[in-house]
């Protein structure tokens, strides 16, 4: 199993973060949900973290099979779709946004 975390890094404008939230409810992970075959889907939202770490206030996670599933996960609609609503979620939501790829095996 190979799990691919987006973290997407940086600071919520002040007073934001439950319209944030809402949205990528609503708009953005419906869409992660079709990123097919994907085993799960999950969305987190940070909590708290270590004194002098980075600020990751949303982490995307979907789990897939095999390197396969997720490539072809990576072709499908849904995904360009959400590709191209990012650029507009960061401008209403986020002061400053790094987003970071990584797959991990379990």
């Amino acid at each position: 199993m190979l799990t691919k975390y987006a973290f997407f890094s940086g600071s919520v404008k002040a007073g934001c973060e439950t319209n944030m939230r809402a949205y990528v409810e609503s708009t953005l992970k419906p869409l992660w949900e079709q990123f097919q075959p994907s085993e799960r889907v999950q969305v987190l939202y940070e909590h708290s973290q270590d004194k002098d770490g980075p600020s990751i206030p949303l982490v995307l996670a979907v789990t897939y099979r095999d390197t396969a599933a997720m490539e072809q996960a990576m072709q499908t609609d849904a995904r360009f779709e959400a590709r191209e609503l990012l650029p507009a979620f960061y401008e209403q939501f986020f002061n400053e946004v790094v987003l970071w790829h990584y797959v991990f095996e379990h």
